[in-house]
């Protein structure tokens, strides 16, 4: 029967939801394992792109703009930059030629509005994702044996 208003329509107000997702992130960032940062990392970029997909419907330049870069910064500087090519091999090659794949989709789909190319980077980066949060749920379960 009554609603709050929403975020968007308050400036004020979605200063002071950002302000408290930040620190949420932080929080969950401070008392994360290794593992559970780079888990962090798979839901900000799902989440980054969901938020361009929004915004490619809303037609707000601007959000998509933001959250496809935010999206990039993920894959390029998170998860691209934390792979040891030495000591990973072939593995570790393939996922830094994906992860380059999915930065040049992402930029295409920026450029093009292109919701297509979002869900196939999201299609591509959703089984690294769950086999992620396997491994962790292996090990979870392994350290409480």
């Amino acid at each position: 029967m009554f609603s709050a208003p929403h975020a968007s329509s308050n400036p004020r107000a979605r200063q002071f939801a950002g302000a408290y997702h930040q620190v949420g992130v932080q929080t969950m960032v401070a008392g994360a394992s290794a593992h559970g940062l780079v888990a962090l990392l798979f839901d900000g970029f799902m989440a980054a792109v969901h938020r361009a997909k929004g915004a490619i419907r809303q037609g707000d330049t601007a959000g998509k703009g933001q959250a496809i870069s935010h999206a990039v910064r993920i894959i390029d500087e998170g998860l691209k930059a934390a792979l040891d090519l030495k000591a990973g091999g072939k593995l570790a090659a393939d996922l830094s030629d994906l992860y380059a794949y999915v930065c040049v989709r992402l930029i295409q789909a920026n450029l093009n509005s292109d919701e297509a190319a979002l869900d196939e980077c999201m299609a591509l980066v959703s089984p690294l994702r769950d086999a992620w949060q396997a491994i962790g749920n292996t090990s979870n379960a392994s350290a409480q044996n």
